[in-house]
């Protein structure tokens, strides 16, 4: 192998798939190391980078969509490449990147939703809030999805900021979502629902929610919602009142039921639409003939084990409640690649650290890596994702120094020219931004970021309207 591999004369051949947080902070960390050169090609299946910031966070979020900045700063960096609208696994395989990079680094986020494993979790009105969020937010693969909005329950379960996130968007007026850059058709959808009554459900109580500080207060100060608390659920078990007597709590767990103990304290104002936040249930059935009509749940207790690690047991005490619509949010899971080591239980790749890894033997798969929520789960918030992507790093430096690198037989060009064989149009950065200048001038026109194009074939026009030009 040659021991110069990462000197300006032979940088170091990193290829990313997936341009999300983890994606990009990989790559400015790699790009940005100060004893090696590297070139890095960013490959995501859309034609749009930013993965879940821009289809995943809320659209009335717009601080926390400002993170793009640093990517931006990345992708400005000598050496680095987007090439979208490239899905490895169909257009390139994963034994065609290992044949023209050093090392390949897997971030490709967890696109797939857990499920409850309920009766009637297919009934037409059951769906993914992973879909939902998609919709709204204008993912194409979604945009064409209908939700039926005309019902006056819908039920929300889990308990993480992303089913807060879904009941919020429920529950914004028309002004609110008008302010944002949501998909213009989630935008007439949501503007017209009739829904007037959000019910979110924890399988456990206030102090173990997911969610953070900051979503659960929101839902306090939304215009024309109401939200809604039975003090007797808030009241905390004598487990969880020890653990939060205890060093090992942490301050969001405390700061969560002193906001939820607040609201149960809130007397509704009349508002066009109620959220209640509802815990210790779990759904057991989803209830209709021939669409959802209701949801029979089961009341839980909370025990803890031997290592005052607490969990929900069902009681066998149940209620039924009449709904519309139901949205699960219990989960995100990664999908896998063939040739790539997969653990199907976390819904992982397969791995150590970022190393990916074989399975059964745990041997390292020579210069492949992993990181994101694919790596580690769908766990943290976009700044983890930092300090996720950083191990990884670390580890391929490690790998560098010690020659455990592969040996590229082919130039990156190499894959680019054998995909326009195939047809396939890549959009590389100058492409995207010409989308993204688009989408801000709609915007700007009607006092919004951005108006966002929501089919792939509009993403690939406008990426190669220099082209045409010429």
């Amino acid at each position: 192998m040659d021991t110069s591999v990462g000197t300006p004369e032979n940088p170091l051949r990193v290829a990313i798939v997936g341009s999300g947080p983890a994606g990009f902070y990989a790559a400015g960390q790699l790009l940005a190391h100060e004893e090696l050169t590297a070139a890095v090609d960013v490959y995501d299946r859309l034609a749009t980078p930013w993965g879940l910031v821009r289809y995943g966070v809320a659209p009335d979020h717009p601080k926390i969509k400002s993170v793009t900045r640093v990517y931006e700063r990345t992708a400005r960096r000598p050496g680095f490449r987007f090439h979208g609208n490239v899905e490895i696994g169909t257009d390139l395989s994963h034994e065609e990147l290992t044949s023209a990079y050093h090392a390949v680094i897997y971030a490709c986020g967890a696109p797939a939703d857990r499920r409850l494993g309920i009766p009637g979790e297919d009934l037409p009105g059951s769906h993914a809030a992973t879909e939902f969020v998609a919709w709204y937010n204008g993912h194409p693969d979604h945009s064409d999805r209908e939700f039926d909005l005309s019902g006056r329950r819908a039920v929300v379960v889990g308990n993480g900021n992303v089913a807060l996130d879904v009941a919020r968007m429920l529950a914004l007026d028309a002004d609110e979502l008008r302010a944002t850059d949501a998909a213009d058709h989630a935008i007439e959808a949501l503007a017209a629902s009739r829904i007037e009554e959000i019910v979110v459900l924890g399988r456990r109580g206030p102090a173990q929610a997911a969610y953070t500080n900051p979503e659960l207060r929101e839902l306090g100060e939304l215009a024309d919602a109401d939200i809604v608390v039975d003090p007797a659920e808030v009241e905390l078990d004598p487990a969880s009142r020890a653990h939060l007597a205890s060093d090992a709590a942490d301050a969001t767990a405390r700061a969560n039921v002193e906001i939820v103990t607040e609201y149960s304290r809130r007397l509704p104002q009349g508002r066009r639409r109620r959220i209640v936040l509802r815990f210790c249930v779990s759904p057991v059935e989803i209830l209709g003939r021939d669409r959802v009509e209701g949801i029979r749940l089961v009341r839980n207790e909370l025990v803890a084990d031997e290592h005052g690690r607490i969990s929900a047991r069902p009681t066998g005490a149940t209620e039924e409640l009449a709904c519309d619509l139901v949205l699960r949010s219990i989960g995100y899971r990664g999908v896998p690649i063939p040739g790539v080591p997969f653990d199907e239980r976390r819904g992982t790749f397969h791995n150590a650290g970022g190393r990916v890894t074989e399975v059964g033997t745990e041997d390292p798969v020579l210069g492949v890596y992993t990181a994101g929520w694919v790596k580690r789960g769908p766990s943290g918030v976009i700044g983890t994702n930092k300090r996720c992507a950083q191990e990884t790093v670390e580890r391929l430096v490690e790998d560098v120094a010690a020659g455990r690198i592969l040996e590229p037989a082919v130039e990156p060009d190499a894959l680019l020219e054998a995909l326009e064989a195939r047809g396939v149009e890549v959009v590389d950065y100058a492409g995207w931004q010409r989308i993204d200048a688009h989408e801000r001038a709609l915007g700007e026109a009607q006092g919004r970021p951005r108006v966002k194009l929501v089919r792939r074939a509009e993403h690939l026009l406008h990426a190669a309207a220099e082209k045409v030009r010429r």
